[in-house]
C-alpha cells in the first residue's frame, strides 16, 4: 500500500468517526485527447432521449426496497432540499442515472455532497457546474455544445456519472485514481477522501437487494 493510500484510508476514518468533512472547491477535469471510439461511445452514453427517469423492478419486494431507500435519503436530504417533491425528483434521477453507468449510488450522492453541496446552480471558479460540476468543455466534446444546458438536473447528473465511469474504466476499476482525475487532482488524498467519507453517509443497509431493471426506452 502506497503512503497515498495509507493516508486516504486513516483520514476516511477519522472524518467517517466525527462526521465532519472540511469544504471544498471543486477543482477542473482536465481536458484531454479523446479517441474517436471514445467519443463516440461518450456521446451516446450522454445522449438524452428526452424522456424522464423510469425504472421497472422485477419484483414488488425490489420496489418496496428501493421505497424505503427513498425514504430514507430524503429525510437525510430534507436539510439541503426542504421540499419534499423537488428532492424526490432528484433521488430519483441520481438513482437512476448512477445505476444507469453502473455506479454506486451512495458514491455518486458522495461525490455530489462534496462538489456543489446539492446547489443545482453551483459555479466553481474554474467554470464547473451545477451538482457534480461538470466542466463545459464536455458538452462540446460528447454534447451538443450548449454548455448552458449543464444546469439542467438530468443532463448533469447524466454527464457526471458518464465522464466518472469513464474515468473509472481508464483507471481500471481503481476508485481512488478515478476520483483524483474527476477532480483534477490524480494521485492525491485529499479529495478521494473527502468523497469516500461522504459517500458513507448515504449508504443504506437494503442497498444490496436494489436491483432495478432500467428501461430501455427510456435511455
Amino acid at each position: 500500500m502506497t503512503p497515498c493510500r495509507r493516508t486516504l484510508l486513516a483520514w476516511a476514518g477519522s472524518v467517517g468517526l466525527t462526521g465532519w468533512a472540511p469544504a471544498v472547491q471543486a477543482g477542473r477535469q482536465a481536458e484531454e485527447p479523446l479517441a474517436d471510439s471514445v467519443r463516440t461511445a461518450l456521446a451516446a452514453a450522454v445522449a438524452d432521449s428526452g424522456a424522464p427517469p423510469r425504472l421497472d423492478f422485477p419484483s414488488l419486494d425490489a420496489r418496496l426496497a428501493h421505497l424505503r431507500w427513498l425514504g430514507a435519503m430524503s429525510q437525510r436530504l430534507a436539510k439541503r432540499k426542504p421540499d419534499f417533491d423537488v428532492r424526490r425528483e432528484f433521488l430519483e434521477t441520481v438513482w437512476y442515472e448512477s445505476r444507469r453507468a453502473g455506479l454506486d449510488t451512495a458514491l455518486v450522492l458522495g461525490l455530489i455532497e462534496v462538489e456543489s453541496g446539492f446547489r443545482k446552480y453551483a459555479i466553481s471558479v474554474v467554470g464547473a457546474r451545477s451538482y457534480m460540476q461538470v466542466m463545459p468543455f464536455w458538452a462540446r466534446l460528447i454534447g451538443d455544445g450548449d454548455a448552458s444546458r449543464l444546469f439542467h438536473m438530468q443532463t448533469n447528473l447524466r454527464f457526471g456519472c458518464v465522464i466518472l465511469r469513464h474515468y473509472l474504466d481508464r483507471e481500471k476499476g481503481d476508485l481512488f485514481m478515478a476520483l483524483g482525475r474527476y477532480n483534477g487532482s490524480r494521485g492525491k488524498a485529499p479529495y478521494p477522501t473527502m468523497v469516500m467519507a461522504a459517500r458513507r453517509r448515504w449508504e443504506f443497509a437494503d442497498s444490496a437487494s436494489l436491483t432495478p431493471i432500467v428501461s430501455p426506452t427510456s435511455r
